[in-house]
This record gives structure tokens, C-alpha cells and sequence, in this order.
């Protein structure tokens, strides 16, 4: 309600449309979430007639006022105001996707694994990763403030004998070799402890050549924190992990 008034410039996806009467109603998404285009036929006809040939999923540009709505939608963030359009611009067409771009989709995991960019467009998926994004920056700003630091850690280095079977990538430079990626920076950590690294932490990817569980797939990300002296004064991941996310909407 803030930018009641204000000429706005948008751009997204068309997540869906609607035409009544004299009106035009286009539900423009991006990520940010989903704010309603009113084109009125009275007004301008030409650019109604326009808003009328856009299709699902064309990528459009929107100049228009901002005001406030008579029938308030409670179930979206931007359900108080809508954009009174007065310019369209159609920056790319698309055709009718294979799915729903909704969070209750009807595509199947396989159709939408093979659209992945398409599934990506969906509002449940995008929270999933702003979630991710959130909960990796709380744990960084929490062990920042104990002090940890955060090292980046090498991925292409030599076989350790663990538990599972290592990926393989063949040397190109030394042929016949192999450098293997690491199933956990246990290899690595103890070489940063000795060099006096007494804490420190990482958001690290992990591959293990493994059969697949339901909590373990061939590549998994693990947050790794290392303390070299009085190690139980310190968190470990789990800690570390619950106390960060206190900070993360519920």
C-alpha cells in the first residue's frame, strides 16, 4: 500500500489471465510473487486487445500506476493493489508448457525433471531454495560470530580409503591416474587443524559413489565445523544448525 500512486515498471512470466467484460485481468509472476495487470477496454483498446493475445508463461514488461484494490485478495502478499497498465511489452512468446506452473502441479516427477526450468518457475520450489539460502546464511553469520572461519577446500584431491566407493576423474596431465572427489573434508580438516586452524567451517559438497537411500543421494551438501582445542566448548553441526535457524520464519 506504500506505492499507491507510483508509475511501476514490471517484468515476469503470465502465470494466468482473465477477461470480463470490458476488463482484462493478467496475473503477472516473478520472483517475488504475483501482482495483478488490469487492462481496460475503455481506456486503451489497443493495448487491451494486446493484453488479450498474451498466452501462459510469455515473458512481458508492464509500465503502469500503482492503486489500491476493491476486492483485496488476502492470499497474496501483493492481494491489496493492482497495476492500472499503460504499456506492454512483450519480450518473448512461449508455448503452452507440458505442466502447471503451480504449486500443486499435475506434472509428474519425470515430466517435470525433464522441464526442470519449468519446475524451478514454481513459488514451492523457489521458498525450498530461499529457504536453503537463508538457513546457510544464518549458519555462517553464527559461527562467524564465534570466531569460526571459512575455508574453501579443494574437490579434485587423492583416494582416501572411507566408507564408500570414491568418483573417479581421470588426469589428463598424468595418465593412468586418478584424482578422486572427496566423500567428506575429513582429509582436509585434519591438515587445517595441525596448521593451527583451531576453528573452522564449512558449507562443502560431498560424493559418494553409494546405492541410493531415502536420505542419501550420490552428491549432498554438509555443514562442516572443526574445533582443534577443547572441542566440547564448541558447537558441533547440530548445534550450530539449530541455533541458526531460530533465526528462520517458521
Amino acid at each position: 500500500m506504500n506505492h499507491v500512486g507510483q508509475k511501476v515498471t514490471l517484468a515476469g512470466w503470465v502465470q494466468r489471465s482473465r477477461k470480463m467484460g470490458g476488463m482484462t485481468f493478467v496475473d503477472l509472476r516473478d520472483r517475488y510473487g504475483i501482482t495483478q495487470l488490469v487492462f481496460n477496454q475503455e481506456t486503451d483498446a489497443d493495448l487491451c486487445d494486446k493484453a488479450n493475445k498474451l498466452g501462459r508463461e510469455y515473458v512481458i514488461q508492464v509500465t503502469g500506476t500503482v492503486t489500491e484494490r476493491s476486492s483485496k485478495n488476502t492470499n497474496l502478499p501483493t492481494g491489496e493493489i493492482e497495476i492500472i497498465a499503460e504499456n506492454l511489452v512483450v519480450l518473448h512468446t512461449a508455448e503452452t508448457p507440458p505442466f502447471t506452473i503451480e504449486d500443486e502441479s499435475d506434472g509428474g516427477d519425470d515430466i517435470r525433471m525433464q522441464y526442470r526450468y519449468l519446475d524451478l518457475r514454481r513459488s514451492v520450489v523457489r521458498r525450498n531454495l530461499e529457504l536453503r539460502h537463508k538457513m546457510a546464511f544464518e549458519v555462517r553469520r553464527y559461527l562467524d560470530e564465534l570466531n569460526f572461519l571459512e575455508v574453501e577446500t579443494p574437490v579434485l584431491i587423492k583416494s582416501t580409503p572411507e566408507g564408500a566407493r570414491d568418483f573417479v576423474v581421470p588426469s589428463r596431465m598424468n595418465p593412468g591416474e586418478f584424482y578422486a572427489l572427496p566423500q567428506s573434508p575429513q582429509t582436509l580438516k585434519q591438515l587445517l587443524m595441525v596448521s593451527g586452524f583451531d576453528r573452522y567451517f564449512q558449507i562443502v559438497k560431498c560424493f559418494r559413489d553409494e546405492d541410493l537411500r531415502a536420505d542419501r543421494q550420490p552428491e549432498f551438501t554438509q555443514v562442516a565445523d572443526n574445533s582443534g582445542f577443547e572441542h566440547a566448548l564448541f558447537p558441533t553441526p547440530a548445534v550450530a544448525l539449530r541455533a541458526s535457524t531460530r533465526e528462520l520464519p517458521s
